[in-house]
């Protein structure tokens, strides 16, 4: 089968299209023909091995993985022994991660690909193409987790920075379905998108300095990881929460997670995703009634997948970059 692989940490070049052998599914595992994927800031990250500590989960020397890829849609082509809640033929998608890229993670930028049965797969719905229910994970999972571990809830001021990556644009979703007001930052080209995310007020980060607005907030959700507590702490009201999909400079991070909970006022929070097939189900429900919908910036063939690593290193996309590994029946 045909797969992108990599071999080395490095560049998008690293990445390399080649044959390698199909998989066979293990008991209580999924074998997926993957009709489209997505490159994301994970399987970007990885390559390039940024930051270093990444070296540490994912091999020192080079990736443990050769194939990377952690969402996917796709139809099941296989089940192993053990597998009841899914069948030959079904339209699924999900989430295939893990910190340590052993046997069974990551993958999907490849013809097939296997997966845990009872892990983050669930059947696509009735109203989604394979490119469509591809990028519904891993941002998606990220802001549900945030908005979760920060308990928002009606009522409350939030502000999302970064509202237009995967994550931030499905937080603003989230949050503002939970009935919050949102305030969200974006460059100016985006701000009509982000708009329609159900953002109330927008910042254009490109002609102000967010951290200095007028406003105060009982969540500051920094969904790029680009701001710290230090410069966020005078938007927070007497025990707003600071959160970020990043945590840098690591250090700092963690002796703040630690003890402003302690101290009773305004607080450090981390969120801890969890990619199950409990996420995968509720996420899917969100889709289904239109409270969530991701969204797409680019697409790729697979061929053209280190363009894709290319642009997504550049950390200025909107939403996700999906790639089409198998156009035919979308």
């Amino acid at each position: 089968m045909k797969a992108a692989v990599v071999t080395r940490y490095g560049p998008p070049e690293v990445v390399q299209i080649a044959d390698v052998e199909k998989p066979t599914p293990r008991d209580n595992e999924v074998l997926v023909k993957v009709h489209a994927t997505t490159v994301n800031r994970t399987d970007s990250s990885i390559v390039a091995a940024e930051p270093v500590l990444i070296r540490l989960f994912y091999g020192l020397v080079r990736p443990r993985m050769k194939v990377l890829g952690n969402e996917f849609a796709g139809k099941v082509e296989a089940v192993g022994s053990g597998v009841t809640s899914f069948q030959v033929g079904d339209r699924v998608f999900g989430f295939n991660t893990g910190l340590f890229g052993v046997h069974g993670e990551f993958g999907a930028q490849a013809d097939y690909m296997v997966v845990r049965g009872d892990g983050a797969l669930a059947t696509i719905p009735a109203n989604l193409t394979y490119e469509e229910a591809a990028p519904c994970m891993e941002g998606s999972h990220y802001a549900l987790a945030m908005v979760t571990t920060t308990k928002i809830r009606s009522g409350q001021d939030v502000l999302v920075n970064g509202a237009t990556g995967a994550i931030g644009s499905a937080a603003v979703q989230l949050v503002k379905n939970l009935g919050a007001r949102v305030t969200a930052t974006c460059p100016t080209q985006h701000m009509e998108l982000v708009r329609s995310l159900g953002a109330d007020r927008v910042i254009d980060h490109t002609a102000q300095d967010f951290t200095k607005d007028y406003q105060q907030y009982d969540v500051v959700l920094d969904a790029v990881g680009k701001s710290t507590f230090g410069q966020c702490r005078r938007l927070l009201k007497p025990h707003g929460i600071y959160t970020s999909s990043d945590g840098r400079p690591w250090l700092q991070y963690l002796i703040l997670l630690l003890i402003t909970p302690l101290l009773g006022g305004k607080k450090v929070m981390f969120a801890f995703p969890r990619a199950n097939a409990a996420t995968v189900r509720h996420l899917k429900e969100l889709i289904e009634s239109g409270e969530l919908k991701p969204v797409i910036d680019k697409r790729y063939s697979l061929d053209q997948i280190v363009e894709a690593y290319r642009y997504v290193g550049t950390g200025q996309k909107v939403g996700s970059v999906v790639i089409s590994v198998d156009p035919s029946n979308q």
